[in-house]
C-alpha cells in the first residue's frame, strides 16, 4: 500500500471519528463511543412504522458500526503509541 493511499485512509477514518490531528487514546476512545451511540442500530426500532424505511435505516446504521470500528481499529494502530514496551 502506498504512502498516499495510506494517509487517505487516515484521512478517512479521522473523518469517520469526527478527530483531527493530533489523536490521544482518550480522544479516540470517546469518539468511538460517541459514534457507537449515535449509530446504534437499536436506536432505529421505533422511528417509524413503515417497515422499508426501518429497514433502510437499520442497514446503513449497521454499516456506519462497522466503519466506526475499523476506523477505530485503523487510528489506534497507525496513531496512538504502544505503551505496553514502558
Amino acid at each position: 500500500m502506498s504512502d498516499e493511499m495510506i494517509h487517505q485512509e487516515i484521512t478517512h477514518a479521522l473523518e469517520i471519528l469526527g478527530l483531527t490531528l493530533p489523536v490521544t487514546s482518550e480522544d479516540l476512545e470517546r469518539a468511538k463511543r460517541v459514534q457507537l451511540y449515535n449509530w446504534t442500530p437499536a436506536r432505529y426500532a421505533g422511528l417509524t412504522k413503515n417497515p422499508d424505511q426501518y429497514n433502510q435505516a437499520y442497514q446503513k446504521a449497521e454499516a456506519m458500526t462497522q466503519r466506526i470500528e475499523a476506523a477505530y481499529a485503523l487510528l489506534s494502530a497507525v496513531l496512538v503509541p504502544d505503551n505496553a514496551d514502558d
